[in-house]
C-alpha cells in the first residue's frame, strides 16, 4: 500500500514510496523528487504499482489463473532483481540469506524460492473447479452440449 498515492485516485497517481521503491538509485540521485525521472520510469513504477495489485488477485480469484500465476512469478524475479541491485543487497548478507540456511526469515533467496515455488502450482494447474475460470469452463460446456 505504500505505493498507492492519496485519494481515489491514488492508482493513477503512485506515492513517493512506490518510486523510492522501484527506483531507488534514481530518486536518490534526483532528491526524491518524481517529477525528475524520465517518462519511461513513470510507466515502469505505474505498471509495476498495477501488477502488484492486479495479479495477486487474480489468482486468488481464480481468472486467468495460469497467466496471473506466470505473471507473479516474473514479477517476485524482477522485485528480487530490484533488491539484489537497486538496493544493494547483494552485497549484505544478512538481507540475502542463504539457500536452504534453517532461517527462513531471510529476506531475499528463502523467501522468493517459496512465492516462486507456490506460485507455480497454480501456474502448472491452473485454477481448479472453485475458479471463476472453473466456473466459466463448466458455463461453456454447458452451453455447447
Amino acid at each position: 500500500m505504500t505505493k498507492i498515492g492519496d485519494g481515489p485516485l491514488g492508482l493513477f497517481s503512485p506515492a513517493l514510496g512506490a518510486y523510492a521503491q522501484i527506483f531507488p538509485r534514481a530518486m536518490a540521485a534526483a532528491g526524491f523528487d518524481a517529477s525528475q525521472l524520465a517518462p519511461w520510469q513513470h510507466g515502469i513504477v505505474m505498471a509495476g504499482t498495477w501488477t502488484e495489485l492486479l495479479l495477486p488477485a487474480l489468482v486468488v480469484v481464480g481468472l486467468v489463473t495460469r497467466l496471473a500465476a506466470l505473471g507473479m512469478i516474473g514479477f517476485v524475479i524482477v522485485q528480487t532483481a530490484t533488491d539484489l541491485v537497486g538496493h544493494g543487497a547483494l552485497a549484505d548478507p544478512a538481507a540475502l540469506g542463504a539457500w536452504f540456511d534453517r532461517s527462513p526469515d531471510a529476506p531475499i533467496l528463502d523467501q522468493r524460492l517459496i512465492w516462486i515455488a507456490l506460485l507455480s502450482i497454480p501456474a502448472v494447474l491452473g485454477g481448479g473447479p472453485m475458479s471463476v475460470d472453473g466456473w466459466l469452463k463448466r458455463r461453456a460446456q454447458a452451453a455447447s452440449g
